[in-house]
C-alpha cells in the first residue's frame, strides 16, 4: 500500500503543515505589534487568511481539470509558497503593509492551488479506493504533524529567531517540497491526469499566469479592504455553488442526485467550519489575553501556541478515527458520512460548553491555565479530523469522475464562506486599543458569544442525523436509477 510517491507526498504534507501553519501561528502577534493593526482588523487579517485560500481551491481545481494537471498545479503551488514566505521576510524587514499583504495573498492563492490537487494525485498513488480511504486519515494526521510543530515552535522561536527567522524558515521548507516534487516528477507523471502526462501547450500556460496574476490582484485587494474582501468571498463562493447546480442540469439523472448529497455535506461542512474558525481568531485571541503557565506545569508554551495543541490532537485523532473505521466495517457497521459529522457537533457541543464554562468562572486574576485549553481542543480536534477527512473521502466517492477535482473544491468553499463568516463573528469580542481587559468583560463578552456557538452545535448535531436519513434515501435512488439506464 505504501510507496515512495505516497510518502514523498506526505512529506510534502509535513512541510506544508509546518510552514503555513508556523506563520499563522505569529501573523496574529505581528500585525498587532509589528504592523500597528487594531484587534478588529488584525482577527480579520488572520480570519481571512485561513479563509480565503480554501476559496481558491475553486481556481485550483479547475486549473487541474483543464490547463495543466494535478501534478504540475502542485508544483506551482510549493513554488507559490516559497516566493510568498519571501515577500513576508522582505515586508518584515522594512517594515512594509503592501509587502506583508502581497505574500499573505500569494501564500493564500497558492494554497487554493494546492487543496484540490493534493487528495485527487494522493489517490493515484494507490492501487485500489479502499487503500486510500484507510489512509487518508493517516495522511491527515501527518499534515497536523507539521502544523503541530508550527504553530508550537514558531511561537517559541519568536524570541531568538524573531518573525524574519520564522518567514525564513518558512520559505525552506516549502523549498524542500518543492524539490521532493520535482525530483520525482516522472513517476508522479505516469499516474497524473492525462494533462500531466503530455506537454502544455503555450495558450494554456498564457491563462494560467493571466488567471494567476489577476487573482493575486484580487486577493491584495481583497486583504487591503476588507469590508469589500469578505463580500467578495461570499459572492465567489456563492458561484462556486451556482456553478455546480448548473453542472448538475447536464449530468443524468443518477450522477445529479449523487450530486445534491454533496451540496448536502458542504451544507453541514460550513457550519461546522465557522467553529473550526475561532481556533484562529476568537479562541486564540482569548488565549493571548488569559492564558497563563507552562502546561503540566514543566513544558513551556507561549499564548498563542495554544492553538497547537489541535493539530497535536489531530495527530492522535486520525490514526484512532482509521482504526475504528475499519474495525466498524469488518462489523459490517456502515455509518453515513453525515452520521460521523453528528458526532463531529457533539465532540464541538463539548469543547466550546467547556471553553463558556471556564470563562464565565474566571478568577480575578483573569488567568486560565493552559490545560483548560488542551481539553477543549482535544474534543475540538477529533471533530475536524471527522469532517476533514471523511467528507473529501465521500465527496470523491459520488463526485462524476470528469469534474471529481471541483467538487473536492466545494468542500474547500465551505471552509472559505465559514471562515469569513467565523471571523467576522469574532469580532464582536474585540476591545478597543485603549480598552483594559477586565473580569467583567470575559463573563460577559467572551461568555456569551461562547455560549451561544454552544447553543448552536447542539441544533446542528439535530440537523446532521436528519441529513443523514435524507442522503441514504437520495443514494438508494441513485443506485436504482443507475441499475435501470
Amino acid at each position: 500500500m505504501w510507496n515512495k510517491l505516497n510518502k514523498s507526498m506526505m512529506v510534502c504534507q509535513m512541510s506544508f503543515g509546518l510552514s503555513y501553519y508556523g506563520v499563522m501561528a505569529i501573523l496574529t502577534r505581528f500585525f498587532l505589534e509589528k504592523l500597528n493593526y487594531s484587534e478588529e482588523n488584525t482577527m480579520m487579517i488572520v480570519g481571512s487568511f485561513s479563509a480565503i485560500a480554501p476559496l481558491f481551491a475553486i481556481v485550483g481545481g479547475l486549473i487541474s481539470d483543464k490547463l495543466l494537471g494535478n501534478f504540475r498545479s502542485l508544483s506551482l503551488s510549493f513554488f507559490g509558497f516559497t516566493i510568498g514566505y519571501i515577500l513576508l521576510l522582505l515586508g518584515a524587514n522594512t517594515p512594509n503593509v503592501m509587502l506583508c499583504l502581497l505574500g499573505i495573498a500569494l501564500v493564500s492563492y497558492s494554497r487554493g492551488l494546492m487543496l484540490p490537487n493534493y487528495p485527487g494525485l494522493f489517490k493515484n498513488t494507490f492501487d485500489t479506493t479502499e487503500q486510500f480511504e484507510d489512509a487518508y486519515p493517516v495522511n491527515y494526521s501527518v499534515n497536523n504533524l507539521g502544523a503541530f510543530l508550527g504553530l508550537y515552535l514558531f511561537p517559541l522561536l519568536l524570541i531568538v529567531i524573531g518573525f524574519k527567522g520564522g518567514f525564513v524558515l518558512s520559505s525552506i521548507m516549502a523549498v524542500i517540497a518543492f524539490s521532493l516534487l520535482k525530483y520525482l516528477r516522472n513517476s508522479f507523471k505516469q499516474i497524473g491526469s492525462e494533462l500531466d502526462k503530455n506537454p502544455v501547450g503555450l495558450k494554456n500556460w498564457t491563462i494560467f499566469v493571466f488567471i494567476t496574476i489577476s487573482l493575486i490582484g484580487l486577493v491584495y485587494f481583497m486583504f487591503s479592504n476588507m469590508n469589500a474582501g469578505k463580500n467578495i468571498v461570499y459572492v465567489l463562493g456563492s458561484s462556486a455553488i451556482l456553478y455546480f447546480l448548473a453542472l448538475m442540469v447536464k449530468v443524468n439523472y443518477s450522477e445529479r442526485l449523487k450530486m445534491c448529497t454533496i451540496l448536502i455535506m458542504v451544507f453541514l461542512s460550513t457550519i461546522f467550519f465557522i467553529y473550526y474558525a475561532q481556533m484562529m481568531t476568537s479562541m486564540n485571541l482569548v488565549a493571548i489575553k488569559v492564558m497563563r503557565g507552562d502546561l503540566f506545569g514543566f513544558i513551556p508554551i507561549a499564548p498563542e501556541g495554544s492553538m497547537s495543541m489541535n493539530p497535536l490532537w489531530c495527530i492522535i485523532a486520525g490514526p484512532v478515527i482509521a482504526f475504528f473505521t475499519t474495525f466498524l466495517e469488518r462489523k459490517n457497521i456502515h455509518l453515513q458520512t453525515a452520521t460521523k459529522v453528528s458526532f463531529s457537533f457533539v465532540l464541538t457541543f463539548f469543547a466550546f460548553g467547556l471553553l463558556t464554562f471556564a470563562v464565565k468562572n474566571i478568577e480575578t486574576d483573569l488567568s486560565l491555565s493552559p490545560e483548560v485549553f488542551l481539553i477543549i481542543h482535544f474534543f475540538q480536534a477529533f471533530a475536524e479530523v471527522i469532517v476533514g477527512s471523511l467528507v473529501v473521502v465521500f465527496i470523491l466517492s459520488v463526485a462524476p469522475k470528469n469534474i471529481e477535482n471541483f467538487s473536492v473544491s466545494l468542500f474547500h468553499v465551505s471552509m472559505a464562506l465559514s471562515g469569513m463568516i467565523g471571523a467576522q463573528l469574532s469580532t464582536s469580542i474585540a476591545l478597543n486599543k485603549n480598552q483594559e481587559l477586565s473580569q467583567e468583560i470575559i463573563q460577559k463578552s467572551y461568555g456569551n458569544f461562547f455560549g451561544e456557538l454552544t447553543f448552536y452545535a447542539l441544533i446542528m448535531v439535530g440537523v446532521a442525523l436528519v441529513s443523514t436519513y435524507f442522503i441514504k434515501k437520495i443514494l438508494a435512488q441513485a443506485e436504482k436509477k443507475s441499475k435501470i439506464a
